[in-house]
């Protein structure tokens, strides 16, 4: 296989920055895909995911290692409290910045996650629309997320599109009257690589990756964050965190709360699905070889 330098790729043309998305579902091995990719291509890894972002939520997102992390730069990883307000806005603003960083020192970018907003920001350059007046914003907090969504409901606002726990996204839908951001073609010199597995090797992927999570001391963790932030913390709202409040109140079993977070975790991966299967310029790949092959190809282009 013919590729410009197996460890060292340099970037030629600062001009057009090439950049790498790998996107899939959640547990389907993206992230691992991704880091072989890093040590093999010289390159960076920028997180497009709304979760990873906040600090101290380690174990419930499945955030990289410290060693992964060491081994290969990682970008817009624990780069906000747990309970601040992150927006796809200041996400599309801080990933272009990192990739021009990882550009500018010749290596190359790799974008990866599942938060489709958040790829597709930097994929088809969106335009978002404003936020909304300071007033209308402070009558959508005070309301309850159930208040919300009967609000949506009632504008006939589709709410398949977002995820409905996040109380953010909601008002984001209301504010916007179900606007979607202005997508542009897709960014010049750019690949897009999808991850797909089989449906039950993604199902059981799910459940060792949940398994872990427990073992590892994700109860202990959702504990802490609970006692310091409670749970109206934006941050306690994700799957593998909201799914523990039961289980704290002591109206719930560990098994049941295992065996939810399973659940919400596979709704996710159904909207991911659902997102990316919209899109005709993913290259989709069932191994890492087949990865490794297109990578080749687009490089050598370069």
């Amino acid at each position: 296989m013919n590729k410009k330098s197996s460890n060292s790729y340099k970037m030629s043309n600062m001009s057009q920055t090439p950049l790498v998305a790998i996107v899939g579902q959640t547990a389907s091995g993206k992230s691992a895909i991704a880091m072989q990719l890093a040590k093999e291509f010289n390159a960076e890894i920028i997180a497009a995911d709304s979760w990873t972002v906040r600090k101290q939520l380690d174990i419930g997102t499945a955030k990289p290692s410290a060693g992964d992390r060491q081994s290969v730069g990682h970008h817009l990883i624990d780069i906000v409290e747990p309970c601040e307000d992150f927006t796809a806005v200041e996400f599309q603003r801080s990933a272009k910045t990192a990739i021009k960083d990882i550009a500018s020192r010749g290596k190359l970018p790799l974008l990866v996650g599942g938060t489709g907003l958040y790829v597709d920001s930097i994929l088809y350059d969106y335009s978002f629309s404003r936020k909304g007046s300071s007033k209308e914003r402070e009558r959508y907090n005070a309301m309850t997320i159930d208040e919300l969504l009967k609000e949506a409901t009632g504008r006939n606002l589709n709410t398949s599109i977002i995820d409905v726990r996040n109380k953010r996204r909601i008002i984001r839908l209301l504010e916007t009257n179900g606007a979607v951001p202005q997508r542009r073609p897709l960014r010049p010199n750019t690949l897009v690589l999808g991850v797909k597995i089989p449906k039950q090797q993604l199902e059981s992927a799910i459940k060792q990756r949940v398994n872990q999570m427990i073992r590892s001391g994700l109860e202990t963790e959702v504990r802490k964050l609970c006692e310091k932030y409670g749970w109206e913390c934006e941050g306690l709202k994700g799957i593998g965190y909201i799914e523990w409040r039961d289980f704290l109140d002591g109206d719930q079993t560990l098994e049941q709360t295992k065996q939810r977070i399973i659940q919400s975790t596979r709704q996710l991966a159904k909207r991911q699905h659902t997102w990316f299967k919209r899109s005709q310029d993913i290259n989709w790949c069932s191994s890492y070889e087949q990865v490794q092959h297109k990578m080749c190809t687009f490089l050598n282009q370069n």
